[in-house]
């Protein structure tokens, strides 16, 4: 199996972990008092922080990295990683659950964009007017026309969208130093975690026990996807793989429609479609090129 096909797979289980995260963050709300970006945020990193540990205390080579660079690539795909959950966290709250997703999803067009910047890996005239594509695409789901909260939600899920793209280019140079993909995994989760203490602790409604039983669910369904990326970005660059990022799309939508009814109107599918069809665009290859 080539390591191409390898980073399809661990991407697309990502974003199938990511997807059944979103739909537990959701379904949180209905079992008691609405429950804080924060608070969500420390339950679904916590778990991530136990599984991390537990796989990486079984590798067989546990070796920290000795350059200053990957460790200041590990706060900084931390510091960019846990802005992206605050936000999009906040935004499944308030938005319907496919349209939160469908903007936190522009992250794939963000990480290609800035490992051309700044890993120099080769971007196409093709793959930027795709990045316009989407970045339109994404306007028609936010339709900014509109005032209020659900405006602020939206800004909230497109900037949870840049944070992850800066968070999975460090991932990608990490993985290019050859840092250990569960050593990623447990740095960023348990920086996530003690960020959210704070708030978690000035939080003014206890969790209900259902609401814990569904974060850990979050938690697990986060690290299947926080496993997931991690992996796949070590095994091909993102201008590669990044397409398949978008069956979280799909995934997300059907959660939506089963558990929630939650039917998107026209702009929003077109919104949808548009992003989708950049992101095919961008990952075909170019005539002579593989």
């Amino acid at each position: 199996m080539s390591n191409r096909t390898k980073g399809i797979l661990c991407i697309v289980a990502s974003a199938f972990g990511f997807a059944a995260m979103a739909f537990f963050v959701r379904l949180c709300d209905d079992f008691g008092a609405p429950v804080n970006c924060f608070q969500k945020s420390l339950f679904r990193n916590l778990i991530a922080v136990l599984i991390a540990a537990a796989v990486f205390a079984r590798e067989p080579r546990r070796d920290l990295p000795k350059e200053p660079k990957a460790w200041l690539l590990l706060l900084g795909r931390s510091v960019a990683g846990c802005l992206g959950i605050f936000g999009n966290f906040y935004a499944l709250s308030h938005i319907n659950i496919g349209e939160a997703m469908t903007l936190n999803k522009t992250a794939p067009f963000f990480t290609v964009l800035f490992t051309g910047l700044f890993l120099r890996e080769r971007i196409t005239r093709r793959q930027l007017a795709c990045l316009v594509a989407a970045f339109a695409g994404a306007l028609l789901v936010m339709k900014p026309g509109f005032q209020g909260e659900a405006t602020f939600a939206t800004v909230c899920a497109l900037g949870g969208g840049l944070g992850a793209g800066i968070a999975y280019t460090c991932v990608r140079e990490l993985g290019l130093l050859r840092v250990n993909g569960a050593l990623i995994v447990l740095f960023f989760s348990a920086f996530s975690t003690l960020a959210s203490l704070p708030f978690f602790a000035a939080a003014p409604d206890p969790m209900t026990g259902a609401q814990l039983l569904v974060m850990i669910g979050a938690g697990c369904a986060a690290a299947v996807g926080q496993f997931g990326v991690t992996a796949a970005y070590r095994f091909a660059p993102p201008h590669e793989i990044a397409v398949f990022d978008y069956t979280n799309v799909i995934f997300t939508a059907l959660f939506g429609f089963f558990f929630f009814a939650q039917m998107p109107d026209l702009l929003s599918v077109a919104g949808f479609s548009v992003i989708v069809l950049a992101a095919v665009l961008s990952s075909r290859p170019q005539p002579g090129k593989i």
